[in-house]
C-alpha cells in the first residue's frame, strides 16, 4: 500500500520560494564578480558561493516540479549585463559573500525550524551546512589577508556578578551618566556598523550604474541612511573608548555602465533592508541600556520607511514578484455569483 502523500505546508512553501528568489539573485551577482575577480586566494570562495547557488536552484526546481509548484520567475542571465566592466574590488567581493553567508545561515536555520517534511528539512539542513562552510572559508581568507573586522577586545571576566540596581537599565536621562556598554551590546553595535558599510557600498554601485533617475535617488537615500546609522553606532562605541571597525579596501569602481537590472537592484536592497530590520530587532532585544533599545527602534522605523518606498517603486514597475498565498475566498464567491 502506497504511503499517503504529505503536502507542503505554508511555511515550507514560503521557505522554498524565498530560497529560490535569493539564490537566483545571488547567482547573478556572483557570476559578475567571478568574471572579473583577480585575487587567486579569494576567487575559490566566490566560485564556491556561485556553485552553491547554482546547485540549490537545480534542487529547488526538482522539488517544484514534483509538487506541481509554479517555479518563481526570480532572476536570470537577462538581469546581468555580461559586457559590463568590473564593478567591485576583490576585497568587497569577499566581504559581500561573507555577509550574504551570515544572512543565509539565519534564513536556513529559520526554514529548518518551520519545516516538518523530512526531505524539506534535509534540503535546508544541507544548505545550512554548505553556507556555514562558505562563511568559515571567507572568514579564514579575510583573516589571512588581515582584512577581517574582528570585534573589539575587552577584558575577560574574572568572576560572575548580578545586576544590583535598576540604574543598569537606564540611559535616557541626559543629566546622569550612562553605565559602560556590556559585551552583548558592543557585539551588536559593531556588527551593525559592518552591515551598514556593505549597504553604503551597494547603494553607491547601484546608484552609479542604474540608468533610472528614480533608482539613483533611491540609492542615494539608502547611502545617507546607512552613513547616518554608522555614525550613531560608532559614536556610541567611541563614547566608551571602544574602537570602531577599520575598513579595508571594500570600494567600487567608477563604472557607470548598467550592470544589473533595476529589478535585481531593488530586490537586493529589499533583502538588505529586511536583514537590517532583523539585526536591529535582535540588537534592541539584547541591549539592556534603554537608550540603545530606543536608538534601534527609531532607526528601524527609518529602514521600514525606506523599504516601503522601495516596494512602491517595485510595484509601480511590475518588479515585485508576489509570494505564494491562499485564494481570496470572497473574490471566488463574487466571481461565482457573477457567473450565475
Amino acid at each position: 500500500m502506497e504511503g499517503k502523500k504529505v503536502y507542503l505546508t505554508s511555511a515550507e512553501i514560503a521557505s522554498l520560494w524565498t530560497a529560490y528568489m535569493n539564490d537566483s539573485m545571488s547567482k547573478c551577482i556572483l557570476g559578475h564578480m567571478l568574471k572579473h575577480i583577480e585575487d587567486e586566494d579569494i576567487k575559490p570562495a566566490i566560485r564556491y558561493a556561485y556553485d552553491i547557488s547554482s546547485q540549490h536552484l537545480k534542487q529547488l526546481v526538482e522539488i517544484f516540479n514534483e509538487e506541481n509548484y509554479a517555479i518563481p520567475n526570480g532572476f536570470t542571465s537577462q538581469d546581468v549585463n555580461e559586457e559590463a566592466p568590473w564593478l567591485y574590488t576583490d576585497i568587497f567581493c569577499l566581504d559581500y559573500v561573507n555577509f550574504m553567508a551570515r544572512v543565509g545561515m539565519i534564513t536556513y536555520s529559520g526554514a529548518i525550524s518551520m519545516s516538518s517534511r523530512g526531505d524539506i528539512r534535509h534540503y535546508f539542513t544541507t544548505a545550512l551546512t554548505e553556507t556555514s562552510g562558505l562563511y568559515n572559508m571567507t572568514t579564514d581568507i579575510a583573516l589571512s589577508k588581515g582584512v577581517f573586522n574582528r570585534h573589539p577586545y575587552i577584558q575577560v571576566p574574572k568572576e560572575s556578578s548580578y545586576i544590583n540596581s535598576k540604574k543598569y537599565l537606564s540611559g535616557l536621562n541626559p543629566f546622569s551618566s550612562k553605565r559602560p556598554l556590556n559585551a552583548v551590546e558592543i557585539s551588536h553595535l559593531f556588527m551593525n556598523i559592518v552591515t551598514n558599510v556593505i549597504g553604503v557600498q551597494l547603494c553607491l554601485s547601484f546608484g552609479q550604474t542604474s540608468s533610472s533617475k528614480e533608482i539613483q535617488q533611491y540609492m542615494q537615500r539608502g547611502k545617507e541612511i546607512s552613513n547616518k546609522h554608522i555614525k550613531v553606532f560608532a559614536d556610541t562605541l567611541l563614547d566608551d573608548d571602544i574602537p570602531t571597525p577599520r575598513l579595508p579596501d571594500m570600494g567600487v569602481s567608477n563604472s557607470t555602465t548598467p550592470t544589473f537590472s533595476d529589478k535585481l537592484l531593488m530586490f537586493q536592497m529589499s533583502l538588505l533592508s529586511a536583514a537590517g530590520t532583523g539585526n536591529y530587532a535582535t540588537g534592541a532585544a539584547a541591549s539592556q541600556r534603554s537608550d540603545l533599545a530606543l536608538n534601534y527602534e527609531r532607526l528601524s522605523l527609518e529602514i521600514g520607511q525606506f523599504a516601503k518606498k522601495g516596494a512602491d517603486i517595485m510595484i509601480k514597475h511590475n518588479w515585485l514578484e508576489q509570494p505564494p498565498g491562499i485564494e481570496d475566498r470572497d473574490m471566488l464567491v463574487s466571481n461565482k455569483e457573477r457567473q450565475e
